[in-house]
């Protein structure tokens, strides 16, 4: 079963090959990231971690037992008892029940690790896969947005001590 694992330094090299791996994937369902993040890619780790560090926001990894990064999944914004739930997992492991037992783990760090008490989440309304994850995961849309231009969803959850 894949676990979730803070994000750390030795995190970069393996990060980096998983999202220029699965660019043209990611890229189907939401905004692609530009080529500067990755030529500027070390910096913007470091930058993360840095983050990190100061309780703004939790950056989090998904590895198989192996080891082999499957995904990320983050919380942002770590403000006033709530954060924002970003996730992507890698076209190899869509589909196999990785992201929604990620997002079940980042939920229950997020009340027992890091004190939160809500979050949010949004994705477009094409991205059906995401959508299900989410409603799978106890969330409940909030509204509409706008995601880049694209129509989206907002959706939100009231945390509770068991996650």
């Amino acid at each position: 079963m894949p676990k979730l694992e803070r994000l750390r330094a030795d995190h970069a090299p393996a990060l980096l090959a998983f999202e220029r791996e699965n660019r043209a994937y990611f890229a189907r369902s939401i905004s692609d990231r530009g080529d500067a993040y990755f030529t500027e890619f070390a910096s913007r780790h470091r930058a993360l971690l840095a983050e990190q560090d100061a309780g703004v926001s939790h950056f989090h990894v998904v590895v198989d037992e192996a080891g082999e990064l499957l995904g990320r999944v983050n919380l942002v914004d770590a403000v006033a008892g709530s954060a924002v739930l970003g996730y992507r997992i890698g076209e190899r492991s869509a589909g196999r029940g990785v992201a929604t037992a990620a997002v079940a783990e980042v939920c229950r760090l997020a009340v027992s690790a890091y004190g939160l008490r809500a979050l949010t989440a949004m994705t477009t309304l094409d991205n059906a896969a995401s959508r299900a994850v989410l409603a799978r995961s106890g969330f409940t849309e909030a509204g509409p947005v706008d995601i880049g231009g694209r129509p989206g969803v907002r959706f939100h959850r009231r945390l509770t001590a068991s996650g």
